[in-house]
């Protein structure tokens, strides 16, 4: 992993809602957007664009099943964010 990529996981993580979002699908595995913005008391619309951060980052990954995308934290996500999540 090269420093642009880190600098870039970090500014996707340098967001308390992320952070949250992030720290849910830690503790839920694969949740949809609705489910997340009812835990983080955020409008779907903004859910939405707070993980399309995340998944350009490759933070989180999805999965169709029927009509519902659902999130999960990226089987490929760097030990860095482990460790910051670990921390609240």
């Amino acid at each position: 992993m090269d420093i642009i990529q880190i600098e870039k996981i970090l500014k996707a993580a340098a967001n308390r809602r992320r952070l949250k979002i992030l720290r849910y699908l830690k503790d839920h595995k694969r949740v949809s957007v609705s489910e997340l913005a009812g835990h983080i008391k955020l409008s779907f619309k903004s859910t939405s664009r707070h993980l399309a951060i995340l998944r350009n980052t490759d933070l989180v990954e999805t999965e169709q099943v029927s009509l519902t995308i659902l999130y999960s934290l990226s089987s490929s996500a760097p030990k860095v964010l482990e460790q910051i999540l670990s921390h609240f």
